[in-house]
């Protein structure tokens, strides 16, 4: 498992560098649209496990196409374009599930899933967007994703070497306490470093309790898509990346992290 997870980190990691420094605003926007996608037929294939005749029907249909518009939307910068596609999408979802409902009783939790997706994934992946679209774009991502990772490397290694007290054993038995710590000493330590040569100006105080939400933020989005797949009884979302699982398994902690970053670079950064 640790080499397979090296293998695909050594291959993966020049090609996310590459898109984030050379690939420009709009190649950048195309491929979190891929990675929308691909994390929400992940999504359905696990919240719709004992129904595979839903995960390609009108309901997720509906959500690929939504879903691509709002992360398109937020590289627009039309902020009332996303909550008008999410009205729209629940009326079409609500008009789908009543046709459906008398040969199907199962139809209002479809629905129910459905938005709980686009939530879940357009809408929260849509900030990588905003963050990369924005003044310092590449700093920020860069920030991002570093703190995000770095945070994860060190929770599992801590937690594999040092790990004895579960931290949350309902949810997800793997994980321990000293693994979290470990992860957000790494957030802290990451964190710091982009602190000193990217925004010295905020207080030391301020950013410090940054880097521990944004932490503690990662590993809850990590806890959440473990609590989703724990449910349906799969260990990975998919297998697209060896030794990570799937797309969702690699950006569960970021879903919940990047609108953190985001209104921390709006609002309290000078």
């Amino acid at each position: 498992m640790h080499l397979k997870r090296w293998i695909t980190s050594i291959i993966g990691l020049p090609i996310l560098i590459s898109l984030v420094f050379y690939g420009g605003t709009s190649v950048f926007t195309i491929c979190v649209c891929v990675a929308c996608i691909l994390s929400l037929w992940e999504y359905f294939n696990i919240v719709f496990n004992d129904r595979q005749d839903v995960i390609i029907g009108p309901s997720t249909i509906l959500a690929f196409i939504i879903g691509s518009l709002i992360v398109l939307a937020a590289h627009t910068k039309l902020f009332e374009i996303i909550l008008w596609l999410f009205i729209l999408n629940l009326i079409i979802s609500g008009f789908i599930s009543i046709l459906q409902f008398k040969n199907d009783k199962y139809s209002p939790e479809i629905v129910a899933k459905q938005i709980l997706g686009i939530c879940y994934i357009p809408l929260l992946i849509s900030y990588m967007v905003l963050l990369r679209n924005g003044e310092d774009g590449i700093q920020w991502i860069s920030f991002l994703f570093t703190i995000v990772f770095m945070g994860d490397v060190g929770a599992y290694y801590a937690g594999s070497y040092l790990g004895r007290h579960k931290l949350c054993p309902a949810v997800s038995p793997g994980k321990t306490i000293e693994g979290s710590i470990g992860g957000l000493l790494a957030n802290i330590i990451v964190g710091s470093v982009f602190k000193y040569y990217f925004f010295p100006n905020t207080s030391w105080i301020i950013d410090i309790i940054f880097f521990i939400i944004i932490g503690a933020i990662s590993q809850t989005g990590d806890l959440f898509e473990s609590q989703l797949k724990r449910v349906s009884k799969i260990k990975d979302s998919g297998n697209i990346l060896p030794g990570h699982g799937g797309i969702l398994d690699r950006i569960d902690a970021l879903l919940f992290a990047c609108p953190v970053v985001y209104y921390f670079k709006q609002y309290l950064v000078i």
